[in-house]
Parts: C-alpha cells; structure tokens; sequence
C-alpha cells in the first residue's frame, strides 16, 4: 500500500495526462458541495481547482447531497438551507473575474412523499427553494437508493423501500413537472426496474438516471460483475423505451462499484478507466442516443479514485468517433437543454 493516502492531492497528482480538446465547451451537471466529508472540504477553491485544471468547464450543476441544512428550520424546510448555501456561492462564482466554471443550477432536495400527506407543505417547501436559489433552481432528487446490506456500502442509501412505487411519491413527482422541475433519481442496479415502472407511471416529468443506476461491485455483489452487468444492459435497454428519461454517464468511480481504485497505490490512468468501463457508457449512449446523454464527473465522490483532468479526458476518448453534434450533445447540449441552462 501506498504511503501516500488515496484521494489526497498528492496521490492524485502521480497520474498527470495531456489535456484532450482544451478548447471544448463542457457543462458539468453533476457535482457536489460539503464540508468536513471524507476528510476534506469540497467548496468553490476545490472545485476551481478541478474545473480549472486544464478542460474548459463552462457551467456546473450543483446537486444536492444534504450538506448546510438549515437544522432550526421545520423538518420540510431544512434542506432549503442548503439550496440558500449553494447560491449564494453561485452567485460569487459569477462574479468572479478569473474566468471560472460558474454554478449555473442547482438541484435540490425536497420530500416528494409529503405530496399524499400535505400537499401544501411540499408546495411550500418547493416555493421556498425557488425563493432561496437566485433563479437557479432546476429541479429535486430524493435518493430511491436502498440496499439489503448497508453495512457492505462506504456511501450508503436510506431510502424507504419501494420508494418509487408510493404513490404519493408519484403525486411529488407530478407537481414538480407542473412547476417544469426535473426529478435526479439515484439508486442501486437493483432497483433498475422500480425506476422503469416509475418512468412509465409518471411521463409527464423530466426524469435524469443517475450513475447508471450504480452497478454495485462490493460485498455481495463483489463476485457477480459480469451477471450484473448482463442484467443491467437489458434494463438499460427498456428504460431508454422510456422518452423522459435522459442519462447521465459517469459516476462509476465511487468505491461501492467496486473497482477498487479508491485503495490503490495510485489512481487510474485514462485507458485504465476505459478499458474497465466503456461499455457501460457505449451500451447507455446506445440506448438513449447522445441527444438523451451528458458526460457527468460526480465529483468529488469519484475524487476518491480519479483525477478530474483524466476523467475528462477519458471521456473524450471515449466520445472521439462521434460526429461533432453528437459530441456537442455529450458534453455541452444535453444538459444545458435538459437544465434550461441557456445564457
């Protein structure tokens, strides 16, 4: 094992690679904000740090991840600390005059269930993180994610079980289509079918799968990739079926898939990664087509295992013999559109 520790700066920095297409416009529409996790921060001077470190990251999306809740507010109002916590560094990131990655939306968190309690709180809640975003507000993600055994996860999902099939989630997800919200699900592979049912019962909202819908590769799952990932390109095949489904592909870096680079002597090179990976991106962009797909760094959850410079990379070399529309798509247009991203 490496005396150097996994994820820190330094052992990030063994692995440096010539930047590809510098010049090419990206949006970034999965990110996190925190404090004190994984034994760093990750505010505006890390993210900087990443954005700027050689791609031309343009915009970002912040999504949420329940960090700044607002613990003295109502238990339907504390996540909108975070959305206020967020835009207000959105709005320093604006106004900054080094020409760095601004945060251009946020996607926050609400309980979509209380639409079968009370209608009216979440309709508060909602209203409150409109008011709080400084017109950043693009849409909620209540995690579905929930597995068996927790206890097997370093990053693990509470969620009730069955989420998606409650119906007064469903009735959550209605009216935040109503307000043109988009709806982020993150869940495990497990639950792939839950989504498709889900996306199936609620065509009226914008959906965004999430991670692939996290293939786990720890634990119980440790073994059973390649049966895995047989299962996973079927459901991927069907969701796809569904047209207010988009994906976005990234995010299989995080520890719980299972590769294990978070415990390397030092992280993956861009090749690396692709040799491992790229047929889950192929087989999704397949799917979906590149009009329904968006490049995401899932940052800094998969800082644990890879630098952003070579993840970016990596994905260009994944996207090199698309058309140049269908690129623009990948990296650029899927999310400004899917977002309401536009200047």
């Amino acid at each position: 094992m490496s005396a150097i520790t996994p994820g820190s700066d330094l052992w990030l920095q063994q692995v440096e690679e010539e930047i590809l297409e510098p010049d090419r416009p990206i949006i970034d529409p999965h990110h996190h904000l925190w404090k004190s996790r994984f034994n760093r921060d990750y505010l505006m001077p890390e993210l900087w740090g990443d954005t700027g470190s050689g791609h031309n990251i343009v915009k970002t999306v912040f999504i949420e991840c329940r960090a700044f809740y607002d613990r003295e507010a109502p238990e339907h109002l504390m996540s909108v600390g975070e959305t206020k916590y967020v835009a207000e560094l959105a709005r320093q990131s604006r106004e900054d005059t080094n020409n760095q990655a601004t945060i251009a939306g946020i996607v926050a968190h609400s309980d979509l269930c209380l639409a079968g309690e009370s209608k009216e709180l979440l309709l508060e809640a909602l209203d409150q993180h409109r008011q709080h975003s400084d017109g950043l507000l693009r849409g909620i993600r209540h995690s579905a994610a929930r597995d068996r055994r927790p206890e097997d996860l370093l990053i693990v999902g509470s969620a009730p079980p069955y989420l998606h099939g409650k119906e007064s989630f469903r009735q959550g997800l209605r009216i935040i289509a109503e307000q043109g919200l988009t709806y982020d699900s993150w869940h495990y592979h497990h639950q792939n079918l839950d989504f498709l049912d889900l996306a199936r019962a609620v065509p009226e909202c914008t959906m965004i799968l999430d991670h692939f819908g996290t293939p786990l590769g720890v634990g119980i799952y440790k073994n059973c990739r390649d049966e895995i990932f047989q299962e996973w390109k079927q459901e991927i095949r069907e969701i796809a079926k569904c047209e207010n489904v988009v994906a976005k592909l990234g995010g299989l870096a995080m520890p719980d898939n299972g590769f294990g680079w978070h415990e390397a002597d030092r992280p993956p090179t861009s090749d690396e990664l692709i040799k491992l990976q790229q047929k889950y991106y192929m087989h999704t962009i397949e799917c979906f087509g590149p009009q329904r797909c968006m490049f995401e760094s899932n940052f800094p959850v998969d800082r644990l295992s890879i630098n952003y410079p070579v993840l970016w990379n990596a994905f260009k070399k994944m996207a090199a013999d698309f058309s140049e529309t269908e690129k623009h798509a990948l990296f650029y247009g899927t999310a400004e559109k899917v977002y309401s991203l536009q200047d």
